[in-house]
């Protein structure tokens, strides 16, 4: 028989047709979560056809009691379709004549109702996915505003967004994408303000997706949107705030939404937008820009701080003589460098660790790895006390980048730089960090430069990502996702 991938079956008329193809191509009688009941309603067999874990047994219930109570009111030679369709009370009911279309709604959590002697089907809504509470992301915590967060149902993701933004131009466009997993994916936008031609490219990018599942979700989609290839730093952002994601959607951004995950995708997104924060918008203006400010050093010391430190211990001259003292007070038979991979290695294995231990006994381990391992370290001659702080001093400033994704991006380009420090001195750390420099103005993420608003400069974009504005003052979009209305609060809002 041919795939039914490869051609359009329409409904058969005999609803006993439909119940031999589920059973010999679907799995109905095999796998126990598919069912489906007969019934006899006015002298006619019907069909319904649900899984059971995708599906609200409650509705479906009623369903069939208002199918079984059609004999009781209902005369013998009625159009039973006709009658069936006024009975159907839930929100949303389809009629299609396609049995692959059919199929793939009911694997989706839908219910399919098949009348003999008919050629169309009811699909009707009766999905209850099974999903956690919405609940605050544990790597995006604010100390004011919401505690909602994305969580791996589609449906409530976008209900989450449609709460913040209730403009009736707000789309989730729905695109199935995965030949086997039929993975829901939803590109969400505003229609008026999002770029048509950035919509377009995801939609197609989308629609071509080759690939027989979505097994790691929005990941998947991600390696196929963009052709990212060996580069570290992420040219999309994620979250899992449902603030967040409205209001890169009012910016003009454009979101993508997978089933399954409880993160979702922005897009168009700079370097600058991995280190912004949803806490920055929560306190005044002030207050803001000096957590902002903050995080700036934080990422700035992540990258710099061991490159330089190891430089001016390679190479003491460069000091000041009231800076004479920095450097290792102490010797060991281990080179600084390898110490400081050492350490650097240290606390990855620790963050690595802390995922994976249980919850009431990540606190221990943290002791354990702190007191024994670092001081005993230190005892026996393995790190100097000065490598101990500098390599702390520089994790702490990885942990304080908001997007995980460029802090490890950021650790991969600070260890590059100590090797070439290590192996070239002085010139190795003006080469290093120019090359560096280069690498990011020339990486563009669907082609939006990485490193604006700084290159190419827009003074109004550079001070808005300086300086936390307040709202009323920031009356225009950001350029860089070429909003098709580029004034946030004009009347013709």
């Amino acid at each position: 028989m041919t795939n039914i991938k490869d051609q359009k079956w329409p409904i058969p008329l005999s609803v006993h047709e439909v119940e031999n193809y589920m059973k010999q191509r679907v799995g109905l009688g095999v796998s126990f979560d598919l069912n489906y009941r007969k019934l006899k309603i006015l002298g006619k067999d019907v069909h319904l056809y649900c899984v059971s874990g995708l599906c609200d047994s409650l509705l479906i219930t009623h369903l069939l009691e208002e199918l079984v109570e059609i004999n009781d009111h209902e005369k013998l030679g009625s159009d039973v379709f006709k009658i069936i369709e006024n009975r159907l009370v839930n929100y949303s009911v389809e009629q299609n004549n396609q049995l692959d279309y059919m199929i793939d709604k009911v694997l989706s959590g839908l219910a399919g109702i098949v009348v003999d002697g008919e050629n169309k089907a009811f699909i009707i809504d009766v999905r209850s996915y099974p999903t956690r509470s919405p609940q605050e992301p544990d790597t995006e915590k604010v100390v004011r505003g919401a505690r909602d967060g994305f969580v791996e149902n589609i449906i409530l993701n976008t209900a989450l967004t449609r709460r913040r933004i209730r403009d009736e131009r707000l789309r989730f466009e729905m695109i199935r994408v995965g030949k086997r997993s039929k993975s829901d994916v939803a590109l969400g936008y505003i229609e008026d303000i999002a770029d048509p031609d950035l919509i377009n490219i995801l939609r197609k990018e989308l629609k071509e997706m080759d690939i027989d599942g979505l097994p790691m979700a929005d990941k998947t989609i991600e390696e196929f949107l963009i052709n990212q290839g060996w580069n570290p730093f992420p040219l999309v952002r994620y979250t899992e705030r449902a603030d967040v994601a409205a209001a890169h959607i009012l910016e003009g951004h454009v979101v993508i939404y997978c089933d399954t995950s409880p993160s979702v995708i922005i897009t168009p997104t700079t370097y600058f937008h991995h280190v912004q924060h949803a806490e920055e918008f929560r306190e005044s203006p002030p207050l803001g820009t000096f957590v902002r400010w903050t995080r700036f050093l934080g990422v700035l010391t992540s990258i710099i701080l061991l490159p330089l430190w190891l430089l001016f211990v390679l190479e003491p001259s460069l000091l000041p003589d009231k800076l004479s003292f920095i450097g290792p007070n102490k010797t060991t038979h281990i080179p600084t460098v390898v110490q400081l991979f050492l350490g650097d290695f240290g606390i990855e294995f620790l963050r690595m660790a802390a995922i994976h231990t249980p919850t009431p006994l990540s606190t221990a381990m943290g002791l354990i790895a702190a007191v024994l391992i670092g001081q005993i370290a230190i005892a026996v001659g393995l790190f100097t006390p000065e490598v101990i702080l500098y390599v702390a001093v520089a994790g702490i400033g990885t942990f304080t980048t908001p997007s995980y994704e460029l802090s490890v991006a950021n650790k991969i380009a600070r260890m590059l730089l100590m090797i070439i420090v290590a192996l070239f001195h002085t010139p190795g750390f003006v080469i290093g960090t120019t090359l560096f420099f280069l690498f990011l103005v020339n990486t563009r993420a669907l082609n939006t430069p990485y490193l604006w608003p700084f290159l190419p400069f827009e003074p109004k974009g550079f001070m808005q990502i300086l300086f936390r504005r307040a709202i009323p003052g920031s009356m225009l979009r950001p350029s860089i996702v070429h909003p098709r209305n580029r004034y946030r609060q004009s009347p013709d809002n």
